[in-house]
């Protein structure tokens, strides 16, 4: 299992965000902090606004988180990046053969296994926020 690194390039904007609260944060800034593209970045941002975690200034930059880091999980992130609304972590084929015994029945078997598959992981997910993420940034950046 994979989950792109999308995931990870948001978390790493946010860390970014905070960490230089003091100054201007563009795409340009975060895309030299994360080692990518801006262009990258911008979808980013965009979908992080449509989810409503971030307000992103135009014309003069800028870029502000809409609440409290302790309130923001990766749960959060990775809904807003990773998947559309609703959308399943494994998608399963969905025409396996029916004169088969185990195309006709794989559905069955792994179904619902991989949903609590699923469910773990985001359960996981909800409990990490961001302001983890800043409490050991920030630690690091002291050392």
């Amino acid at each position: 299992m994979q989950i792109s690194s999308r995931f990870t390039m948001a978390i790493h904007m946010f860390a970014c965000i905070d960490a230089f609260s003091d100054q201007k944060m563009t795409s340009d800034f975060m895309a030299a902090s994360i080692g990518t593209n801006p262009v990258i970045i911008g979808k980013l941002l965009q979908q992080l606004k449509a989810a409503g975690i971030i307000e992103v200034s135009r014309g003069t930059g800028g870029v502000t988180i809409t609440r409290p880091l302790d309130e923001i999980t990766f749960l959060d992130i990775y809904k807003a990046v990773e998947c559309a609304p609703d959308e399943q972590l494994f998608h399963f084929h969905e025409n396996p053969n029916q004169q088969c015994p185990v195309g006709k029945n794989i559905h069955r078997v792994l179904d619902d296994r991989l949903l609590q598959v699923q469910k773990a992981m985001e359960d996981k997910l909800a409990q990490m926020t961001l302001a983890d993420v800043k409490n050991d940034v920030t630690m690091c950046i002291e050392k």
